[in-house]
């Protein structure tokens, strides 16, 4: 083993270039249906918080009016609220009425 093989350091592992999240703190979401539910029932969540992904999965902490909880779910279950869901009120107009 020579001087300058032992002194070479490992190529670094390639980063990920940082994501940008598609949604944003206060945008109403709702969450994704799946084949086989019941699509009368909208549930409607506002993004509280954007956290660090899991795996190739960007993440949000979501909270809806009738839970007391939140939830953290990745940006592939979420969809933007159309504004025909919500009457065409947004989240802020509606609560600032």
């Amino acid at each position: 083993m020579t001087m300058t093989n032992h002194l070479r350091r490992p190529a670094p592992t390639p980063r990920r270039v940082n994501a940008t999240h598609l949604y944003t703190v206060g945008q109403s979401v709702r969450l994704k249906k799946h084949p086989g539910e019941d699509s009368r029932t909208v549930d409607i969540y506002r993004i509280t918080g954007t956290l660090p992904p899991q795996g190739n999965s960007l993440q949000y902490r979501i909270r809806s009016d009738q839970e007391r909880h939140d939830r953290v779910v990745t940006e592939d279950t979420l969809e933007p609220l159309r504004a025909s869901a919500s009457g065409g009120a947004s989240l802020l107009e509606r609560a600032f009425k």
